[in-house]
């Protein structure tokens, strides 16, 4: 059994009241990797995740979220500081609304579909921040597991 990554970065478990880092059979839905699944990686059913909208593989914690405030090529955009079941592919200098950035468009692993890029570089000191981070379009994406 594995303890859920997310709620042990927490400091606490998914549906206990320990705060104790050490593994839990409490937390059945952990992050782990299968080869006997289609995705690479599951996040757990006790956090609000987000998934790809053309094959439901999960993309991102709901915990992970950065900013609902960007502009994706084809609409809105969600700004994460990770993601999961996700390739990049290679760098390249673009010119975005904030400035000039390297960039690296960003895939489904499943579906192979673009879902947004990564920011690897900012020019600008006040764009910092976004380096290492992940840019994903609403349009590619869905809310999974525990909305209301």
């Amino acid at each position: 059994m594995f303890q859920c990554f997310f709620c042990w970065r927490a400091q606490q478990s998914c549906s206990s009241s320990r705060a104790s880092p050490e593994l839990s059979q409490e937390c059945p839905a952990m992050v782990k990797m299968t080869k006997s699944k289609t995705f690479q990686a599951y996040l757990p059913n006790c956090h609000r995740t987000y998934s790809c909208v053309h094959c439901r593989a999960h993309l991102a914690n709901h915990d992970e979220l950065i900013s609902k405030s960007f502009q994706g090529s084809q609409g809105r955009a969600y700004l994460f500081n990770s993601v999961v079941n996700v390739g990049c592919g290679p760098a390249e200098e673009r010119v975005l609304l904030t400035g000039l950035h390297a960039v690296a468009d960003i895939y489904c692993e499943n579906c192979k579909t673009t879902l947004g890029w990564k920011y690897e570089h900012a020019f600008e000191s006040s764009q910092k921040y976004k380096e290492g981070k992940f840019i994903i379009e609403l349009a590619h994406m869905i809310k999974d597991n525990g909305w209301e």
